[in-house]
């Protein structure tokens, strides 16, 4: 398909997840929308990120390192020419699709700040977790529901 049956395709709007091979030979995953308006087109790049497959020796099981395609920004909004892409593929692989999906929403909650991520990896507790309380606290609870449990 070349890049002008692309475009035909694909109108300002249409919205379509890709992978993109850029002339830099960076391959990155975007939701992509094409904007034609003007004579040259350019690609509107959503949270664009880079895929890496690792082995694990010794299993038979994969793995897909994620990572945002820039590192130094809290932009998720990106824009492209179409003179900086060699070649790029609607994909329909729904592993991927999810993989992307369960990235971008983590990026906004960490973004939001309902996720305090700390250096060894860990969350901190925090009450957008969920209750926090002493273990007296909890046990106390717990007795008198076990309480009101055995009554009846």
């Amino acid at each position: 398909m070349t890049s002008s049956q692309f475009h035909s395709k694909n109108k300002m709007g249409d919205e379509f997840y890709s992978i993109l091979k850029l002339v830099s030979g960076e391959e990155i995953f975007a939701l992509v929308c094409v904007d034609e308006t003007d004579d040259e087109p350019i690609l509107i790049l959503h949270t664009p990120i880079k895929m890496k497959t690792l082995n694990n020796m010794g299993s038979q099981l994969n793995y897909i390192k994620v990572t945002p395609w820039m590192d130094m920004t809290d932009e998720d909004m990106f824009v492209m020419k179409m003179d900086k892409v060699i070649t790029m593929t609607e994909c329909k692989d729904k592993k991927l699709i999810g993989i992307y999906k369960q990235y971008v929403e983590e990026n906004e909650e960490e973004k939001n700040g309902t996720v305090f991520p700390r250096a060894d990896g860990k969350v901190d507790l925090n009450p957008q977790l969920g209750y926090i309380s002493s273990v007296e606290q909890k046990r106390e609870s717990l007795e008198k529901l076990f309480k009101e449990n055995t009554k009846e």
